[in-house]
Parts: structure tokens; C-alpha cells; sequence
């Protein structure tokens, strides 16, 4: 399941967005009022505002007469975009996030997530994160690298493929084959793990292709002190390179064309 390998760049990455997510015990000024002086701050990497009002699934819970189903707060989501719109920062009163499709290293990513979370810090001044997560969504596209003849089980360890790693099993029978796993992984991470053949919808346009989807979410939850978030940061990323590698086969890996 795990790979521990030196860390390479693909020319072809498979991932399709990044998104790192710290969340924080609830801030009420956040959604008192705009964020003016925040936005000042990032404003030269991401000048695009925009504010969404969110509704909430309702809450299901237990009591003494039997379920009760709670009506949730509306959250705002204030969203800060790159002037090309590739990179984006979304704020609420418990999370701040960083996502992009255009991820290419983890330094350019970290480089960036730092920049936006002194200048978070600095203004809002939370008092610890309660979870802090990165998740890679790779699909994996046999067309776009020219290996449209191999089976998934030539390119995907079998653990990843379920039923269709069996030798007997033709996989164009699979109208589904998606595993969900969740899993303790080391320095105190846990993994959210979607794995399986799936077709991607680019708007309103659904690609006809099958690709493999590997959706890897890793994340540290519990009480993480700010001069600890640095370090936090660094193990989900580290446990979620092992992941992706344990995940594929050396003809995957070669054909990604590692740099």
C-alpha cells in the first residue's frame, strides 16, 4: 500500500486538483463582516472576490423521543482568485483552503499555502487548527499516455483494483468498481481513500474515456498548535506521496515520465 521513494516530478501528472483545508475553532468576525483586511493582504495574488451564502445539510440526531433532524446555520464562503483563476482561496468562520488544477510541485503549493496562512494568521489569530488535510485527485488516463492497449491491472497495484485485479475478469464488465477505505497511516495521519474506474464530466460534456480515479485525502485531525502546522503539513504531504506511489505499477510511473 505504501512506497517509500525519492520524490519525482511527472511531465504527464494525472492530478486534477489539489486542495489543502485547515480548519479552526469557529471565528464569529468572519462572517460579521467582510474581509477587508485579509483581502488587502493577499489581494496582489488574488485579486477576484466573490462571497457565497451556503446552506447546510440538516443535522440528524438522536434524543429521548427518538430522531430529530436540526436545520443547520448558512455559512459564507468569501472565495479569493488568482487574476488567471487557477489558484483559490476559500475562507468561512471554521476553514481556510488553498485548491488548484494546476498543481506541479509541492513547493510552489507550500510556497504559496505559507504566504496565505501568515497573512490568515496575522488578522484572525486562531487558536489552534483542529484539522489540517490534503487531498490529491489524480485521474488517470490511459489515452493521454499512449498506453490505450493496457489493462488497468498493468498499471495500478492490485490492492487498488478490488474484483478486478482477479486474473479471470474482463474489465470492460465493471459498470462500477469504486472502493472506499479509510486507514491509520503514520506520524498520527489518516487517509480517505476513493479508488476505481470512473468517467470525468468537463462541464456539461462527459468524457467518454475510462480513466482511473485515485482520490487520496490525508489528513491530521486534533488539536495542532500553529507552530506545529508547519510540521503537520509536511507529514500529510509525505504520506501522501507514498500513497500515490504505493498505489501504481513501474509502467505507470515510467510512462508519467518522472523528471
Amino acid at each position: 500500500m505504501f512506497q517509500d521513494c525519492e520524490r519525482v516530478q511527472y511531465q504527464k501528472a494525472p492530478v486534477l486538483e489539489t486542495i489543502c483545508q485547515l480548519r479552526f475553532p469557529t471565528i464569529l468576525s468572519i462572517s460579521a463582516k467582510e474581509p477587508a483586511e485579509f483581502q488587502e493582504l493577499i489581494r496582489g495574488d488574488f485579486p477576484r472576490y466573490s462571497k457565497n451564502l451556503e446552506k447546510l445539510p440538516p443535522k440528524v440526531m438522536n434524543g429521548p423521543n427518538g430522531m430529530k433532524v436540526e436545520e443547520q446555520p448558512n455559512i459564507t464562503n468569501y472565495q479569493f482568485l488568482s487574476a488567471d483563476s487557477r489558484w483559490k482561496v476559500n475562507l468561512t468562520n471554521n476553514f481556510i483552503a488553498l485548491a488548484t488544477p494546476s498543481y506541479t510541485n509541492w513547493e510552489e503549493f507550500a510556497g504559496k499555502l505559507d504566504a496565505v496562512l501568515a497573512q490568515f494568521i496575522a488578522v484572525y489569530k486562531p487558536a489552534f487548527f483542529e484539522r489540517i488535510g490534503l487531498r490529491y485527485v489524480n485521474a488517470i488516463s490511459r489515452k493521454d499516455l499512449d498506453l490505450e492497449d493496457a489493462p488497468f491491472s498493468d498499471l495500478i497495484q492490485p490492492g487498488y483494483l478490488g474484483l478486478m485485479a482477479d486474473d479471470d475478469i474482463d474489465e470492460r464488465a465493471f459498470l462500477r468498481s469504486m472502493q472506499t477505505s479509510e486507514v491509520r497511516l503514520p506520524g498520527g495521519c489518516q487517509l480517505k481513500l476513493n479508488c476505481g474506474p470512473g468517467m470525468l464530466k468537463r462541464g456539461n460534456v462527459e468524457d467518454k474515456e475510462v480513466k482511473f480515479i485515485l482520490d487520496i485525502d490525508i489528513f491530521m485531525a486534533g488539536k495542532v498548535e500553529m507552530k506545529h502546522s508547519a510540521g503537520a503539513l509536511t507529514t500529510v504531504h509525505t504520506n501522501a506521496n507514498r500513497i500515490f506511489r504505493g498505489a501504481i505499477t513501474r509502467t505507470l510511473h515510467n510512462a508519467m515520465e518522472p523528471m
